[in-house]
């Protein structure tokens, strides 16, 4: 089905953008660890990990805030440029950092926390924008503007990694120790935010007209006794809303689990897994690509497996689709159990590493998962939400990264005391409950959606 050309203007903006975000993100765990003279930051895996969270977390928290400014007062286009040149002095601003620096290592991860938020949930609401309420083709544009996620978070890992873990890496004086250079992964992250908003600057105008100039709580007022006021909500939109508060909620316990990807599940790559392939050692930000690389293999097939269902009368809902999501993503974690099995054990020498194939399943389940979630949970938002509040919702949606992503740094915290095993076995279970849970309820959430699919 023929898309707008906006949507593919969008798909290169949110490329660029997301590489810079997972560039960046794909070393920070690293940066935080690694000791001063590795070219790190040398904090402990404590700490390392409640600084990730609470960056990651904040991310998703402060787009709650950058939706209702746009919503409310300057809209959704002047939202994502005043965000995307703000996340750009953020990661010059670590590009600039170092453990004698590192102040500006703090003031980066603060202005990348504000910038995120004018940006992220204006940017997916513009998408939502392109397309009438009953437009059939929205959930298929959905899963183009997520492969332009991911294509840019495919090939930032790469970039940045390789820039920070081998092309500019230095040996100590002595010899022994590598140096890693993980400045030059923080300037390259900031160049993919420069040529992003170069694209959706320049052709912004053409190809999106005037959608998202003006806020559309300004729109929808209605005059009270002579004074501007909003219409209120109907029965029906706060029953919209409701849903979108349970799919945030066990959306939440998805993210919790998925984003163990660049923390937990990061540092055992890096100690426990054997990463040497044909004699030579995969460097460990590469394995954040593998996610990227397997939405990109599989969204194709998902845009067609969806509609091939839906001919035959078989295609499950949305929240379905969502309570499978959560199940997938708990087998993946039990392939992570399988992984701790075959080392003999969490508190074994170190030298003994699991199989890359144990990881490789697990982020291929993950990545069915999120697809089963993240593209249809975005899409049903922009069509449960009233229009007044459509970007606010979207900040609410990401706010159940904000405590996935707390939980994934917090976590951290107990991987040396408790175990991977047992921290990703407890992972399993409790999501695998939550998808079946969801699965119980979902004709009961779906009566209160009144009709939208």
């Amino acid at each position: 089905m023929k898309q707008p050309k906006g949507l593919y203007l969008l798909f290169f903006t949110e490329l660029w953008e997301r590489f810079s975000y997972y560039g960046m993100r794909g070393l920070l765990i690293l940066y935080l660890t690694k000791s001063v003279i590795e070219g790190g930051l040398g904090f402990s895996d404590q700490n390392g990990g409640l600084i990730y969270g609470l960056y990651t977390g904040f991310v998703y928290l402060t787009p709650i805030i950058g939706g209702w400014l746009a919503d409310n007062y300057i809209g959704q286009r002047r939202s994502i440029a005043i965000g995307a040149f703000i996340m750009t002095i953020g990661q010059f601003c670590l590009f600039f950092s170092s453990a004698e620096q590192i102040s500006l290592f703090y003031l980066g991860l603060i202005f990348l926390i504000i910038g995120n938020g004018f940006f992220k949930p204006n940017i997916t609401t513009l998408v939502g924008k392109l397309y009438a309420p009953d437009d059939k083709r929205r959930q298929n544009a959905f899963y183009i503007f997520y492969m332009g996620i991911n294509i840019g978070a495919f090939f930032s890992p790469l970039i940045c990694g390789t820039l920070a873990e081998n092309t500019f890496a230095t040996k100590a004086m002595d010899g022994s120790i590598e140096r890693y250079a993980f400045q030059y992964g923080f300037l390259a992250a900031g160049i993919g935010m420069v040529i992003g908003q170069i694209l959706y600057n320049m052709l912004g105008k053409k190809y999106l007209g005037d959608i998202g100039i003006v806020a559309d709580g300004k729109k929808e007022k209605v005059i009270v006794n002579n004074k501007v006021e909003k219409e209120p909500l109907t029965k029906i939109e706060k029953d919209r809303l409701t849903v979108i508060l349970i799919m945030v909620l066990f959306a939440t316990f998805f993210w919790a689990g998925f984003e163990q990807a660049g923390s937990s599940m990061n540092l055992y790559a890096d100690r426990y897994i054997d990463r040497e392939v044909l004699g030579w050692t995969i460097p460990t930000s590469w394995l954040q690509s593998v996610n990227p690389v397997f939405i990109i293999l599989l969204t194709p097939f998902f845009t067609m497996f969806w509609p091939l269902l839906n001919r035959k009368g078989k295609e499950p809902n949305d929240i379905v689709k969502m309570g499978f999501a959560l199940i997938l993503l708990g087998l993946g974690f039990c392939l992570m159990v399988g992984a701790g099995i075959q080392r003999g054990g969490d508190f074994v020498d170190s030298s003994i590493k699991a199989n890359l194939l144990w990881l490789v399943g697990a982020y291929l389940l993950h990545t069915t998962g999120e697809l089963c979630l993240s593209p249809i949970g975005l899409s049903l938002v922009t069509k449960l939400a009233p229009l007044r509040l459509a970007s606010m919702m979207m900040g609410i949606w990401f706010l159940s990264s904000v405590i996935a992503n707390f939980l994934s740094g917090y976590l951290v915290k107990y991987f040396a005391a408790l175990g991977a095993m047992k921290i990703f076995g407890i992972i399993a279970l409790f999501v695998i409950c939550c998808g079946i849970v969801l699965l119980l309820l979902s004709k009961k959430i779906v009566y209160k959606m009144h009709g939208i699919k």
